[in-house]
């Protein structure tokens, strides 16, 4: 198993009882979510955030991470990108298990908040982890193998997720594809469309999410 790391942020109030987890998207890392921790923090005070960066370099940008190649981006194959993504998933499943020990903080009061390719990673592994985590908010971003979903769900956490109505990189039609297989697989799901937005986190989708986190993180 790959280690992940990457930037954390302890709890405002010194006594963590839930737990962020943000990831990131293609060509970044862990520092490029992490703000928006300090930003939640005043409002969530025993909250710890973390930010792991993705396993692997990025081609296409040095300085950044990848959780998967994507080949119309980089020119890899549709089999590299597989195998990416399942190395990907196993090392965040291990990830999530060892921050789990480590921390005391149960899946019960753990959150998953993704950006584009993080929510990707977000919609993969949490409905696949048998003790069911608070909930999951994706940004700009798609559900991958949604003909899987069904099969190979273990939990069913509920889910914010929230696009652009002018994303020219993952298509805003994304968010209600997802939410149709998710649905369609008994799953809670919220949505929100952020007028105006291209490829973002704007501060309505923000405020959904805090909102969100509040109540089931408490």
């Amino acid at each position: 198993m790959t280690a992940l790391n990457g930037p954390r942020r302890e709890a405002q109030s010194g006594e963590a009882l839930s737990l962020v987890v943000f990831l990131h998207g293609y060509g970044a890392d862990g520092n490029d979510l992490i703000g928006i921790g300090d930003a939640l923090a005043a409002h969530l005070p025993n909250t710890m955030f973390m930010a792991p960066n993705a396993p692997d370099p990025c081609p296409m940008n040095p300085m950044g991470r990848q959780w998967f190649p994507i080949p119309r981006m980089d020119g890899s194959t549709e089999a590299q990108m597989a195998a990416g993504m399942a190395a990907s998933t196993a090392a965040l499943h291990g990830w999530l298990d060892e921050i789990a020990i480590e921390t005391g903080i149960p899946a019960a009061q753990t959150a998953l908040i993704g950006f584009s390719q993080g929510t990707m990673m977000s919609l993969h592994v949490a409905p696949r982890r048998a003790d069911p985590l608070a909930g999951v908010v994706g940004f700009s971003g798609r559900l991958l193998e949604p003909e899987n979903l069904g099969a190979d769900t273990a939990s069913r956490p509920p889910i914010l997720l929230v696009h652009g109505d002018m994303d020219d990189v993952v298509p805003p039609s994304s968010m209600e594809e997802a939410r149709a297989a998710l649905v369609a697989a008994r799953f809670d799901v919220a949505t929100h469309m952020s007028r105006g937005i291209g490829h973002g986190i704007a501060p309505d989708g923000l405020s959904l999410a805090l909102k969100f986190l509040h109540d089931r993180l408490g």
